[in-house]
This record gives structure tokens, sequence and C-alpha cells, in this order.
């Protein structure tokens, strides 16, 4: 039987690797980043713990894979993401409630994130091949192949490991979140063994493991999606990596001076094309800037779109006094996402963004529809208040 602190000194030790990760980074050059590095360790660790608990394959359950404390992988601040474990030959039943966001998604990954590499996708799709009932209600089936494989059947391809759901909101003000819950078809009913001293030492093993996992893996995406670009320019529209079919991103990073802004211009996406789309920036940790309390994301829905149609984000430290500001919040450098989700089609480079670099005083005269644009300061603390409620709601569902 094992007892004491030696149960939980592997996980000790994996926090001690941790710091020693975070702390080392390449990136860390002021006090802001290396505060911001520890902030990042803090909510790593509540999530390697939570996600040591919830392998169960057996008796499984839906966990929250990322939010404002669990920051990981440029999350999207404008979506609620949710995993399960699976097994590959078990069959699993996900019930839900759609709700009225702009995107509900499902993808089923073989394996986890690592450093060396990304998890095949073994199945993606929305809700659009699903069938819902009338009131919102649904019924999936996941398992091994079967020959009276039903429309809401999807089969468990070999190394099937992890159920990601994403639920994905245009307007936090407006959409409610649905529900979704999962279980083993054959266990329903059953109750699991309780864990004895042994099987909660191997959590703690198992959540170092992924605590250290975790951290080296999302320092490396940059070098493999983002830092290979020239700075201060996005990419045209492509499928966002990881085999999410009816989704396209654009990315870069972006260097700016204190007195340098951005002008980011990208056409409004017509509804029917992509019901999503936004705009978001991250820090160098990759993960996204506060979006509760700034203004560091926008959606098609809360930006203003100009008259010819186009999309104009300022990307500045200082405040350039028009609604479309997206603040960096004292990062000089950091990165760059566009996502369109929901897609209806391919998208080209005429849908993607142009840049521009600028000097913060030549904003007026840069921005077409600029008297237009503009926002007093009461106006923007009332954006600030509104994001900021509709967070805490969103949250609590």
């Amino acid at each position: 039987m094992t007892t004491g602190p030696g149960l939980t000194q592997p996980f000790a030790d994996a926090v001690l690797e941790a710091e020693k990760i975070i702390t080392s980074a390449p990136h860390v050059k002021t006090e802001q980043d290396l505060a911001e590095g520890y902030d990042y360790l803090a909510g790593s660790i509540r999530a390697s713990l939570q996600m040591a608990w919830a392998y169960q394959l057996d008796f499984p359950y839906f966990i929250a894979s990322t939010g404002p404390y669990t920051k990981l992988g440029l999350d999207n601040p404008d979506t609620l993401y949710f995993h399960s474990y699976l097994r590959p030959d078990a069959e699993y039943v996900v019930t839900g409630r759609r709700g009225s966001t702009a995107d509900l998604s499902f993808q089923v990954l073989g394996g986890d994130y690592s450093p060396v590499q990304v998890p095949d996708s073994l199945a993606a799709f929305d809700d659009r091949e699903i069938e819902i009932r009338a009131d919102g209600t649904f019924e999936l089936r996941f398992g091994p192949a079967r020959a009276d494989r039903s429309a809401n059947y999807f089969r468990l391809g070999e190394g099937s490991a992890m159920l990601i759901v994403r639920e994905v909101y245009s307007d936090w003000a407006t959409e409610r979140r649905g529900m979704i819950a999962i279980r083993r078809a054959d266990r329903w009913g059953d109750t699991p063994v309780a864990p004895d001293t042994s099987a909660l030492a191997k959590r703690y093993g198992v959540a170092g493991k992924i605590l250290i996992s975790r951290l080296k893996t999302f320092l490396q995406f940059p070098e493999w999606f983002y830092l290979q670009l020239p700075v201060n320019t996005l990419t045209e529209p492509r499928p966002t990596p990881g085999g999410l079919t009816t989704q396209f991103s654009s990315v870069g990073h972006y260097d700016l001076a204190e007195d340098q802004a951005m002008i980011i211009t990208v056409p409004a996406a017509p509804k029917d094309v992509a019901p999503y789309q936004g705009i978001q920036l991250g820090s160098r940790w990759y993960i996204s800037l506060d979006y509760i309390n700034h203004q560091t994301s926008l959606t098609a829905d809360q930006a203003r779109t100009d008259p010819d149609g186009q999309l104009r984000f300022v990307v500045s430290e200082r405040d350039p006094g028009v609604v479309n500001w997206l603040e960096c919040t004292g990062h000089q450098r950091g990165y760059l996402q566009l996502r369109w989700q929901r897609l209806a089609r391919e998208l080209t480079a005429s849908d993607g963004p142009t840049v521009e670099v600028l000097s913060a005083g030549e904003i007026p005269e840069r921005l077409p529809f600029y008297e237009l644009s503009q926002i007093t300061k009461p106006e923007y603390r009332q954006r600030i208040a509104a994001r900021q409620s509709a967070v805490a709601q969103r949250m609590l569902g």
C-alpha cells in the first residue's frame, strides 16, 4: 500500500520540471512574459489533474478541455471545448440538445497531441450531418463497425482515443449553449470500482506526464504553424490543421512597437457561407489574451462591418478610438488568427485578409470609413462590460 507524501511525489517532481520549462522558454524576455508563464503554469496544473481524473473509459463524461483559467493551444475565445476518452472497441451514446450557437462540431482523435506530432483526425463533422429532433435534442452513437448502422451512428476507427465537441458562439449576448452528455452503452446503470491508493498513485503519475507533455507540445506548435511565416503578415485562408474539415484559418505573428498599428482588412463572409467568422490575438505562450476584460478578439457579429462589406480591425497598443480595436495589452509580439467555421464552400485568397503596418498617427487617414468607426471611451467601456457579462453567463450555462 502506498501512503503519505510519496504517493504525490511524481506529480510534485513534474511541477518542478514544468517550472523549468516555463522559466527557460526562449521567448521570455520581460517580467510580464515570466508572470504570464507562471499563470499559464497554474492553469496547466489544474487542467492536468482534471484530465488525469477524467480518464474514465468505461464510465466517461465530458470535461471542459480549456477555459479562461485552463488555456492551451491558442484557444478560441468564442468556443466551448469539451472532450471525453474512448475505447475503439466499445459503443458510446452521446445525448444532447442543440443550442443556438453558430456552430457545433464533433471530432474523433487517434491519440493525443504531443511535442512531435498532431494526432490523426479519424472523423470530423458538424451538426449538419446528424439528425436533430424538432425540440433540438439528439442522440449519437460511436462504436465499432456494424451492419445496421443508423444515420446517427459513427464508426470508431482503429486507435480512436478521444471525442472532442466544440460549441462556437458568434454573438455572445444572444446565442445560448446547448447540453451534451456521454455514456458507455453497455455500462449504463453499473457503478465503477472505488479507487484505491495504487490507482490514485497512478493518476498522480499520469497527471505529471500530461503536464509536461502539454507544456512542451503547445510551445512547439508555433514553430510548426506560425514562426516560419514572415512577421506582420497573414496567410491565405486554408484548412485548419488537425482535420476540422469545415473550418478554415488565416494565421500569422506580429511584432509592433508601441507607436505602431496593424490594419487587417477582410471581407465579411455571408452567413450562408460561414455562420462563424472571428479574429483573435494570442500571447507567445500560444494562448488567447485576456478576452473577458479586454477586446482581444472579435466575431463578425461583434465587429462593425464597413459600408463596402469589409471588416477592418486595428491591432495596436494605443487606443485608436475605433470600435474594431484589438488590444495588444502590453504584448509587443504575439500571434494572430482568423477563423471561418461551418463553411458551405472552400475559401480562396479573395476571402482572406490583407495587412498594413503603419504608425498609430496614420490610422484616421488609412481607414476609409474612419468617421463611422469611431467610438467614445464610455461606449467602449460598455462593450467591455457586455463581454464580462456574456462570458459569466456563458460559463454558467
